[in-house]
């Protein structure tokens, strides 16, 4: 069997950057996609994955990422990861342009990447000494599924994203490949919410503030690989992380957790 070959974007910190280091501990080989590429040069020097300079909201650049792939071999493997948040203001509050921006990266971004790839999917699931089998994950969240105050913009988006995916599983169906959702909750990266807080550092912190073991990027990248390297025949189809601290995007235990009396109930 030929050595499988991952598509990963997002790839230059966060989610992202640990699915890269996974894959490549697992030995595949890596394509590691993002716009930073001083970034992605270091995570290729670190890991020995390849880098493509590339921003999965500008069509032109997904067209040159598709041809340098196709020209370098099959993708058996397509990680969606490229996505984010920016703001927490109401509806009635919130900018149309971070609205704007989230649809673009989030859902926009996941459909001109798979759209472009798939054929190169199909290749390497249909290849003779390949594993019979191709994947797409798409990083959703768990504000795909549960609408919750502040939300606004980034639920609307990643809504339309979990709608994304479940429509291409029905579309793919009776083709060998796989279409895997992983909704994380919370997990703490170096960027996500300060990202979302628009640089505000006092902000981002105070999100994870109390929450002794919230979730980190190397968790998710676990989860995607283990879902990727499954039998041919075992999709998993979604895949909901959260830490045990958190029942729900709002409900977030602080503190030491600890078994209640039962007589207290």
């Amino acid at each position: 069997m030929e050595r499988m070959r991952a598509v990963v974007t997002g790839a230059s910190s966060g989610i992202g950057a640990a699915t890269v280091r996974a894959f490549r501990a697992a030995g595949w080989d890596v394509v590691a996609v993002a716009r930073r590429e001083d970034r992605l040069r270091a995570l290729a020097d670190e890991t020995g994955a390849s880098a493509f300079v590339a921003d999965v909201t500008d069509q032109a650049d997904v067209d040159r990422l598709r041809d340098h792939l196709a020209s370098t071999g099959a993708v058996d493997a397509l990680v969606n990861n490229a996505g984010g948040a920016r703001g927490l203001e109401s509806v009635e509050a919130s900018d149309a342009d971070d609205w704007r921006w989230m649809f673009e990266v989030n859902v926009l971004g996941t459909k001109r990447v798979t759209s472009a790839l798939l054929p190169l999917l199909r290749r390497a699931a249909a290849a003779p000494d390949g594993r019979g089998v191709a994947d797409i994950v798409n990083m959703t969240s768990i504000a795909g599924h549960i609408a919750y105050l502040g939300g606004g913009g980034y639920n609307a988006a990643k809504f339309a994203q979990h709608a994304l995916t479940a429509v291409l599983r029905l579309e793919l169906n009776g083709e060998p490949i796989r279409v895997i959702e992983v909704a994380p909750g919370m997990v703490k990266t170096d960027e996500f919410a300060l990202n979302r807080f628009r640089g505000d550092r006092a902000r981002a912190d105070a999100v994870y503030s109390d929450v002794l073991e919230p979730l980190v990027a190397e968790d998710i990248a676990d989860v995607v690989v283990d879902a990727v390297t499954r039998p041919r025949h075992v999709d998993l189809d979604l895949i909901v992380v959260k830490p045990v601290a958190q029942s729900a995007p709002h409900l977030v235990a602080k503190g030491p957790l600890a078994v209640r009396d039962a007589g207290a109930r």
